[in-house]
């Protein structure tokens, strides 16, 4: 004899998602956390009244008897339970599709890394010098100005020596060919030009005295024809304020590196 096959609606099973689960669990936690809240607010109002008792008595009662009395709406409760189920389900599904939608837009908003160019091992920055206005600075910060090109250019120990009595020495150093440089500063402005006396008291200190062997006169003008002619007489290099800003930007080398006979630009050549 056949057997009868019980009616009734087959669910759709979902593919077990841990994901969807764990989500779902803490759906149901939240709603036995808020309903456990909601119980203490209401016991809290009441003060622990007997009717409180009684009424909690007639539930569990209610809960327990109903279910065996009414076995035939066990299958309705089922099928609720599964709708229920299902819509919660669907609930989660969307709610973690909205998630992963505001994510992904999240990444997309977010600007794109900004790659740094690295430099290769041994590579070292050029840096362009400004052009400084040494005329502007007064007479002890020109003599400081002067020394630093020095030390800049290799003489380590270059050091401001000017004041009273200097004997026409301002800036001593050591040239980095291991000459002892010396060197006079003369901040003049381009109405007042050095002139040959100027040279003259200069080239009778600066071998005798300091023991020069590169004698140097640095000013921020001019010189005068007969000064540059006593000059290379004396092989005293003259740097004026052209050869000076040539100088400072390293578009010309260091003075103990020109030639004697060479007295800068601007300057008519020593006969």
């Amino acid at each position: 004899m056949p057997t009868g096959i019980r009616g009734g609606t087959r669910t759709r099973r979902r593919d077990f998602s841990l994901r969807r689960t764990a989500v779902g669990f803490a759906l149901a936690a939240l709603l036995l956390w808020a309903g456990g809240l909601l119980f203490r607010s209401l016991w809290a109002g009441v003060g622990g009244h007997p009717v409180v008792w009684g009424v909690l008595a007639l539930l569990v009662c209610a809960g327990t008897v109903l279910p065996l009395r009414r076995r035939h709406r066990r299958r309705r409760a089922a099928r609720l339970a599964a709708a229920v189920t299902e819509a919660a389900e669907d609930l989660v599904d969307t709610a973690l599709a909205e998630i992963d939608e505001a994510a992904a837009a999240g990444r997309r908003d977010e600007p794109a890394p900004v790659c740094e160019p690295v430099p290769e091992p041994g590579y070292e920055p050029v840096y362009e010098p400004a052009p400084v206005d040494f005329a502007a600075l007064d007479p002890y910060a020109f003599e400081e100005a002067v020394a630093e090109l020095c030390r800049r250019d290799g003489c380590r120990d270059a050091e401001v020596v000017g004041g009273a009595g200097d004997l026409g020495a301002d800036v001593l150093a050591t040239a980095p060919d291991g000459r002892r440089l010396v060197v006079q500063c003369k901040r003049y402005g381009p109405a007042n030009k050095v002139g040959s006396q100027d040279l003259q008291r200069f080239g009778g200190t600066c071998y005798a005295v300091h023991g020069a062997e590169v004698a140097v006169v640095v000013s921020t003008g001019e010189f005068t024809a007969p000064a540059a002619e006593y000059a290379a007489s004396c092989g005293i290099v003259c740097v004026d304020a052209a050869a000076l800003a040539g100088w400072s930007e390293g578009t010309l080398p260091p003075p103990w590196e020109l030639p004697v006979t060479v007295a800068g630009p601007g300057l008519p050549e020593p006969a």
